[in-house]
């Protein structure tokens, strides 16, 4: 794991945290030092403050997504407008926490990531549980959309999940890989409507409660690349419950 954070103490309490739940962790003060060591010797996940001098944590981001390193990677910020989380998903972070933060939530947030990339077990020698219910990113055999050989479709949306592609009709859409795997969620249960703590559980592997805005950003955001004009909306809000794939 790769830690960028120019705050010292929070640098040093991180590191130590993670390393006591059994990350092998590299730790550097700025995005300078993060590219380096990024180029050097590939993370398996990268946890970037956004806020570092010269070279921030949204650039080392942008850089390494242009370069093609689809490595996950944790932004830490202090920013809480939903517009600075939305700038930190277009640079191609897959999940934040905010400052001030509880370490347990950065804990359940990598374990998410790491599942996700099938890593969980070789850092920290825990196993994720299976998911059961509603049909999760990456399962096979649900009813309900068609499927063929990592291929999904439903409302008019194919994603070829193999490839981690997907069309709105013949439009490609360019997703960060939380947005893809919410969207494949979506898919795979088109017309059941998913309520708060399952999506949370499959994508994220923790329910971060009702308070937390971090779902409807990422709703909001996936509804923005998804959305045509004059096209029916596909991610309906049920209010109070959940979301919803469907053509209306």
């Amino acid at each position: 794991m790769l830690l960028a954070e120019d705050d010292r103490a929070i640098r040093h309490a991180l590191e130590r945290a993670l390393t006591l739940e059994g990350y092998e962790v590299t730790a550097v003060a700025d995005g300078v030092e993060a590219l380096a060591q990024a180029h050097r010797r590939q993370p398996d996940v990268l946890v970037l403050d956004v806020m570092m001098p010269g070279i921030d944590g949204l650039q080392v981001c942008r850089v390494l997504r242009a370069e093609g390193d689809r490595t996950p990677i944790l932004m830490l910020t202090a920013l809480v407008e939903t517009a600075d989380r939305i700038a930190g998903l277009d640079a191609g972070a897959d999940d934040y926490v905010v400052k001030p933060f509880d370490v347990e939530e950065v804990f359940a947030r990598l374990r998410a990531l790491l599942r996700r990339t099938g890593n969980a077990g070789d850092l920290t020698g825990k196993s994720s549980p299976e998911a059961s219910g509603p049909v999760a990113p990456g399962a096979a055999g649900a009813a309900g959309p068609a499927q063929e050989s990592g291929l999904v479709s439903a409302a008019g949306v194919r994603m070829d999940v193999q490839a981690r592609r997907a069309w709105r009709g013949s439009r490609e859409l360019e997703l960060t890989r939380t947005e893809f795997e919410l969207l494949e969620l979506l898919v795979r249960n088109a017309g059941i409507v998913l309520d708060h703590a399952t999506i949370y559980d499959r994508i994220w592997g923790y329910d971060f409660g009702p308070g937390s805005k971090n779902l409807a950003v990422y709703v909001g955001y996936l509804r923005r690349k998804l959305d045509e004009p004059g096209a029916p909306a596909l991610i309906h809000t049920v209010r109070g419950v959940g979301y919803a794939l469907r053509e209306d």
